[in-house]
């Protein structure tokens, strides 16, 4: 691939963007009709600035400009305007205010099996979308082996894509735009439908691809998002919450407009209720989120009540989530120190020093067994969560105590 890593010319300009729909059909074809009418009128008065009855802004007044071997990352909940927004810069539809400038080859992956005529075969389709991106056939030619291999449907390759499972397509608009080398590419979440073998041969696609690219990423994979991205965007109903260059404070912003849940019980057999829970001794039912800094120890109890008395107690398990919900840490009670213990209300304990959970919200959960490996007498989601303070963005789940010794060799 010819190297135009020294060349940094803008290559994606939006500006001022914004972009209006109606909650109405009826209302929607009538003021498009009444739009229309006014265009061809002359010295009419443009109402785009301006919202009428039943109509919202689905993406309001959002700028920014990425060079060569830059990539941004748009984030937000579903219905935040990002695939509007995608749609306005890759010319799907237009705006009804600002401009957007593109320079170059773009390639764009915004809707599953978006570009593909699905009566053509996946040959054809390679053909027409390099067609699209300004392409001829004998270039197409020199490439189509390695889009092929690249997409792994070699099998398929000749058959309709009408046929084709959602993956598949997947694999192939990735590889037919990757390998084009655009000097503009936009990608819409499509890589959620992939496995994680492939995911991860995109991924390196991307490193190889992005110093000669400027990237347009949407994504609400985080990881993804953080791995790649050297600016971000949180949007929320079509307005810049966050833009900037710390990525790693905007995922954190991402996080907090979800609520992840009350306490919920999952299982139980009813021979066991949990009373109060206390993180670092502040009662969880009065403190909705409990703050920690680095490295703080953590101490969590949790009451449980049992419905008769026992002569020997359960294992007790809490397990730690981070903020995409994946499990990263266990406290558990050891078998031999709580088996002496008897009574119907007992206070479980849990104590870990210098904690090295990175920034961010954590969730706790509860499983009780009657011994390890046992079927649980009572699993509740949610016990309580807590919250770890630090005065920079972290956003791999641990940053650890680290000594550092530097010297001559």
């Amino acid at each position: 691939m010819e190297d135009k890593g020294i060349n940094r010319e803008r290559l994606v300009e939006v500006n001022n963007i914004s972009k209006k729909f109606c909650k109405d059909l009826k209302t929607s074809l009538y003021y498009g009709l009444l739009d229309t009418m006014k265009s061809i009128v002359p010295f009419s008065k443009s109402e785009n600035n301006t919202l009428r009855a039943k109509e919202f802004w689905a993406v309001r007044d959002i700028s920014f400009t990425l060079r060569r071997g830059e990539c941004i990352g748009l984030i937000g909940h579903n219905g935040a305007g990002k695939s509007t927004l995608l749609k306005i810069i890759n010319g799907l539809i237009n705006p009804d205010e600002g401009r957007v400038v593109l320079k170059g080859k773009v390639g764009a992956l915004i809707e599953l099996g978006a570009g593909f005529n699905p009566i053509l075969t996946g040959r054809e389709n390679i053909y027409n979308n390099a067609a699209v991106l300004g392409f001829s056939r004998n270039e197409v030619d020199e490439k189509i082996d390695s889009i092929i291999a690249f997409s792994e449907i070699e099998n398929f390759i000749d058959s309709p894509v009408q046929n084709y499972s959602s993956g598949m397509k997947v694999r192939l608009g990735f590889a037919v735009a990757a390998h084009m080398e655009p000097d503009v590419l936009i990608v819409d979440e499509v890589l959620a439908v992939g496995d994680l073998g492939f995911v991860l041969k995109c991924f390196q696609q991307i490193d190889e691809i992005l110093p000669n690219t400027a990237m347009i990423f949407v994504s609400h994979n985080m990881p993804m998002v953080s791995r790649i991205c050297n600016q971000i965007i949180l949007m929320d109903h079509g307005v810049v919450q966050y833009q900037g260059n710390d990525v790693s404070k905007g995922i954190d912003m991402y996080y907090t407009t979800f609520n992840t849940g009350d306490k919920s019980v999952v299982f139980t057999d009813h021979s066991t209720e949990v009373g109060h829970v206390h993180i670092n001794g502040l009662d969880t039912d009065q403190s909705d989120i409990v703050s920690l800094n680095w490295l703080d120890d953590l101490h969590v109890s949790v009451d449980l009540n049992f419905k008769t008395k026992r002569d020997n107690l359960p294992i007790v398990n809490l397990s730690i989530f981070d903020k995409e919900y994946r499990g990263v840490a266990v406290l558990q009670t050891d078998e031999r120190a709580v088996s002496k213990t008897t009574g119907k209300k007992t206070r479980f304990t849990f104590t870990h020093r210098e904690l090295q959970l990175s920034k961010g919200m954590y969730s706790i959960n509860l499983s009780i067994t009657e011994k390890k490996n046992a079927s649980p007498i009572l699993r509740v989601n949610d016990i309580a969560k807590f919250q770890v303070s630090y005065k920079e963005e972290v956003w791999p789940p641990f940053m650890l105590k680290t000594n550092l010794k530097v010297e001559n060799v």
